[in-house]
């Protein structure tokens, strides 16, 4: 299979190595960001690691909105509470940073504030109703696979 096959079909770009997390806002931009609703959890941002999210993203000139209430395995409750900071915020690109939950948390996100209703709603295959925000998944952990959409 072709290189330029594989370019036409995938929508996941990987962006790895020392540095990658400060190149959050320049990628923002790409994708036509204005307005970024970061969604974490409080471990990763006592890390530090939201922050230097954060900065690249003010940096780059963009408003940000952050909601670190993700806990792990995150239910419809975390959905909901993002879905309001997002309904308040009115973003037009999501950023899960952190592990798996964060990212999976930032799908729901999107998706119920894309498409409406709640994520009940949803159960089952191609129930979309809207296209899905530009999301950019940071995975802080190795091996959950959840950046890919």
């Amino acid at each position: 299979m072709s290189k330029d096959l594989l370019d036409k079909y995938s929508s996941t770009r990987i962006v790895a190595g020392p540095g990658s997390l400060a190149q959050l806002g320049k990628l923002s931009k790409e994708l036509g960001a204005a307005r970024v609703l970061v969604v974490s959890d409080r471990g990763v941002a006592s890390a530090g690691h939201t922050q230097r999210g954060l900065d690249s993203l003010e940096s780059a000139g963009l408003a940000v909105d952050l909601y670190d209430g993700v806990e792990e395995n995150p239910t419809t409750i975390h959905v909901g509470e993002g879905l309001e900071r997002a309904s308040a915020f009115r973003p037009d690109l999501l950023v899960g940073l952190g592990g798996g939950s964060a990212m999976d948390c930032a799908k729901g996100i999107n998706f119920v504030y894309s498409c409406g209703g709640s994520m009940t709603d949803y159960r089952g295959v191609g129930k979309a109703t809207s296209e899905l925000l530009p999301m950019i998944g940071v995975p802080t952990t190795s091996g959950t696979g959840s950046e890919t959409q």
